[in-house]
C-alpha cells in the first residue's frame, strides 16, 4: 500500500492508469484487425488521424464549455492564452508524426513486437524528464531502465532470428527502414509526452485542463491538415470518406479520441515516467490478446523480453517518480514532481 500511495495520489489516478493501458491495448488490436490480408490498409490512415484529432477537439471544447462556470468563453479564453496555444504546436506536431507512424509500423510488426520495440522510449523519456524538470533519477530507477532496454534488445534479436529462419538477412530485419521509423516514433512520443507534461504543470498550471486540450487538438488538426496537403490527399478526401465507415476504423477513431483525453489527465495528475511504464505493462496484455484473437505465435524471446520488461516495471514501482502537492500559497510554477528514494 505504501508503494501504491506513492504511485497514485488517489483512486482517480489509479483509474486513469488502468484506463490508459486498456485503451492502448484496444488501439493496437483495432489497427491490426483493420489491416488487409496483404498487411496494408483499405482506408486513408492520415485521414483517420485527422478525424480522431477533430473529435478530440470537439469533445474538449464541449467539456470546457460544460464545466466553464465563471471562466471566460472559449474564444475569449483562447485569445487570452494565445501564447500557450502557440507553445502547444510543439507536442501537437510530434504527436502528429507519432500517430501517423503508428499505422505504418503496425503494418510491418505484430502488436506485441510493436509495443516491445516502443519501450526504448522510456530511456529517452528519462533523459528528457531530467533535462526539463531538473530532477535526477536514482540508481535503482536507472537500473530498471537498463533491464528494460535489454528486454527490447532481445526482441530485436528475435526479429532477426525469425527473419533468418525464413531465408532472409537477419540484420536487415533489425536495421531496416521500419526499425528507424519506430525509433523516430519513440523519439516523437518521448519529447511530446514530456513537453506536454511540462506545459500542463508549469506554463499552463493555472489553465483549465480541457482548455489546454483544446489548444493541443486545435494545433493537431492543423498539423494533420498540412500533412494531408503535403501528401496531396486533400483532393480525394470526399472519395476516401466512405472507406472510413468500416466498424474497426470507427473504433480506431473513437478509441484514439478517448485515449488522447485520458492521456492529458495522466500527465496532469501523474507523470511521463509512469506513463512510459504503463505502456510497458501493455506488453503482457497485448501478447495474450493477440495470441487469442489473431493466433500470433509467442516465441521464447518474446516471453523473456516481456519478463524483463515486467521486472523493470516492478523495480520502478518500488522506487517511483511521484507527484507531490505544492505548499499552500506557493505561486512558483515549478513542476510538481519529486524523485523518492525508498529503503
Amino acid at each position: 500500500m505504501r508503494y501504491f500511495s506513492n504511485l497514485f495520489p488517489d483512486k482517480k489516478g489509479f483509474i486513469t492508469f488502468v484506463l490508459y493501458i486498456v485503451l492502448f491495448v484496444f488501439q493496437g488490436v483495432f489497427v491490426t484487425a483493420s489491416k488487409t490480408k496483404s498487411g496494408g490498409y483499405a482506408y486513408n490512415t492520415t485521414l483517420v488521424v485527422f478525424f480522431s484529432e477533430l473529435l478530440k477537439l470537439v469533445a474538449s471544447a464541449i467539456l470546457y464549455s460544460y464545466r466553464r462556470e465563471n471562466k471566460p468563453h472559449l474564444l475569449k479564453a483562447i485569445a487570452i492564452n494565445h501564447e500557450l496555444l502557440l507553445l502547444y504546436f510543439v507536442p501537437s506536431l510530434l504527436y502528429c508524426f507519432y500517430n501517423n507512424l503508428a499505422f505504418i509500423n503496425l503494418s510491418h510488426y505484430d502488436p506485441t513486437s510493436y509495443y516491445v520495440l516502443l519501450q526504448f522510449r522510456i530511456v529517452v523519456t528519462a533523459l528528457l524528464f531530467q533535462f526539463l524538470f531538473q530532477k535526477k533519477l536514482t540508481s535503482i530507477q536507472w537500473a530498471s531502465l537498463g533491464v528494460l532496454t535489454f528486454g527490447c534488445i532481445l526482441k530485436n534479436i528475435d526479429a532477426a532470428s525469425m527473419d533468418a529462419q525464413n531465408g532472409g538477412n537477419g540484420w536487415s530485419q533489425i536495421f531496416n527502414i521500419y526499425f528507424w521509423s519506430i525509433n523516430f516514433q519513440n523519439f516523437c512520443s518521448c519529447l511530446a509526452g514530456t513537453y506536454n507534461e511540462y506545459l500542463l504543470k508549469t506554463k499552463g498550471s493555472n489553465v483549465d485542463i480541457f482548455l489546454q486540450n483544446v489548444f493541443m487538438y486545435l494545433d493537431s488538426v492543423l498539423c494533420n491538415f498540412f500533412v494531408l496537403m503535403f501528401k496531396g490527399e486533400l483532393e480525394t478526401i470526399f472519395e476516401d470518406i466512405p472507406s472510413l465507415w468500416d466498424v474497426f476504423v470507427i473504433l480506431i477513431t473513437v478509441n484514439s479520441a478517448v485515449v488522447g483525453i485520458v492521456t492529458s489527465f495522466f500527465l496532469k495528475n501523474l507523470n511521463s515516467i509512469l506513463k512510459s511504464y504503463a505502456s510497458a505493462l501493455e506488453l503482457v496484455i497485448t501478447a495474450v490478446v493477440c495470441y487469442l484473437i489473431f493466433n500470433i505465435y509467442i516465441t521464447w524471446y518474446t516471453i523473456i523480453s516481456i519478463g524483463l520488461v515486467s521486472l523493470a516495471v516492478g523495480m520502478y514501482f518500488k522506487n517511483p517518480v511521484v507527484n507531490v502537492s505544492p505548499s499552500p500559497g506557493d505561486k512558483d510554477c515549478k513542476p510538481l514532481l519529486e524523485v523518492t528514494s525508498q529503503t
